[in-house]
């Protein structure tokens, strides 16, 4: 009966209130703080609530009138460019598609400016630049995902040394990373934090992506951070740090490919067509013409084997591989056969070799893991592709694999990066590298 009773100005003002669609967590706190630390897991809504609030502060009571107290000049801070224009900007929970449609601001993608009609006005930065953030400027900021900034620390700084005007404060959405920047600034009297949860916002969440990308997630170290958004440490003994695997994640100019391998880890399920807890490890990894490797994609699966062996070939034939090793032990001459029958099947001439496990994974993976503590090696493949395996580098230790089930993915990267990577050395542990 309350909503029948809005006159059609309230009802339009109550369509895009983010007062009331908004839950209690995602509104702007009360309170004398600089910075509002928001975070949260994957879907929670950390970007809506950003631009919903920001858009707010600058709404007065006409599209031509600013409020008392709007921040008149601002500086937003994305990972990418592109991350500002395709999900800041343009998104759907981006600046262009949020409040009523005659406050939203306009897009100046030369000028790297937002501007809003009342005259409030964003300056737009890259965190791959953190040199550009100097140019920060005004009384409000959003950093959005700050932990995956690869100088965040310069970045930060600089940005701030432009928080000049008035009473400055901001706004930091991400999903945590241990890094110190974020420590610190969670530990800072002047930060109001707000950790959220995935499952927060499950209602508005697909099912589909909930079932198949949430579930199996829960209860893992992985899904502790990017579900439940706990800041997880290093591993005691750690094999690989989330420092190496940041590092391996730094842009780089993909360089010509000397070789490609497709390198498969099989299961080690007594039955081949019994999928168990375990993947299929599927990892394509190429030697750049400068000596680097590099990590082009991770396509492990939980199929049959007609159905695994297509997914590696199809990795072959995309990628231009010259050679698909698999590792013998478990399944003996199983993982040839099943390669070269579904080769025949797709029409398709594959180079296959094999390779056997004479020392144990945390002795195979010790030299794999010395090429990224030199930074010797590059993760070229979207972040959500490698971020299981990525995972999985951040469980092995020197101790075995502490994850659930095998490391199957490791097991692989470690495989393809050795084919290409160390032939004709051996490593030792306590001498290091021998030609």
């Amino acid at each position: 009966m309350a909503l029948r009773s809005l006159t059609s100005s309230q009802a339009r003002d109550l369509q895009y209130s983010w007062a009331f669609y908004g839950r209690p967590d995602q509104q702007l706190p009360p309170g004398d703080w600089f910075t509002w630390l928001i975070l949260a897991g994957r879907g929670w809504g950390k970007t809506r609530t950003a631009t919903e609030n920001i858009s707010r502060l600058c709404r007065g009571p006409s599209p031509l009138i600013a409020p008392p107290g709007a921040p008149k000049l601002m500086s937003f801070v994305a990972d990418t460019a592109f991350d500002m224009r395709q999900y800041s900007i343009e998104g759907p929970s981006g600046f262009r598609n949020v409040g009523p449609p005659d406050y939203r601001p306009t897009h100046h993608p030369g000028k790297t400016t937002l501007e809003w009609p009342n005259g409030c006005k964003a300056l737009l930065f890259s965190a791959e630049d953190p040199d550009s953030t100097r140019g920060a400027s005004g009384s409000f900021f959003w950093w959005d995902e700050l932990a995956k900034a690869r100088k965040a620390e310069d970045g930060w700084t600089n940005m701030l040394f432009g928080m000049r005007e008035g009473t400055p404060r901001g706004i930091v959405t991400t999903t945590p990373r241990p890094i110190p920047l974020i420590k610190r600034l969670k530990a800072l009297a002047s930060t109001y934090t707000t950790i959220g949860s995935t499952y927060d916002n499950e209602y508005h969440l697909s099912k589909v992506f909930m079932d198949n990308v949430i579930a199996p997630r829960v209860g893992t170290r992985l899904g502790r951070q990017e579900i439940d958004a706990e800041i997880l440490e290093d591993a005691p003994g750690a094999l690989w740090t989330r420092d190496m695997i940041d590092a391996a994640r730094k842009p780089i100019r993909l360089p010509d490919m000397q070789r490609i391998v497709v390198a498969v880890d099989p299961s080690g399920a007594k039955n081949a067509s019994d999928l168990g807890a375990n993947s299929i490890g599927i990892v394509v990894a190429g030697r750049g013409v400068d000596g680097r490797g590099y990590i082009l994609a991770d396509r492990s699966c939980k199929l049959s084997p007609a159905q695994w062996a297509k997914r590696a070939i199809e990795a072959y034939v995309e990628f231009g591989a010259d050679r698909i090793i698999g590792e013998k032990n478990f399944g003996g001459a199983m993982v040839e056969a099943t390669i070269q029958a579904a080769a025949e099947r797709l029409d398709v001439t594959v180079s296959y070799a094999d390779v056997v496990a004479s020392r144990g994974k945390v002795l195979r993976a010790e030299p794999i893991a010395t090429l990224y503590e030199r930074e010797l090696v590059s993760h070229v493949a979207p972040p959500d592709e490698l971020m299981d395996l990525e995972e999985q580098y951040c469980q092995m230790t020197t101790y075995g694999y502490i994850g659930e089930g095998s490391p199957d993915r490791v097991d692989a990267g470690v495989w393809g990066l050795m084919e290409l990577m160390i032939s004709g050395s051996t490593y030792d542990s306590t001498m290091g590298w021998v030609d």
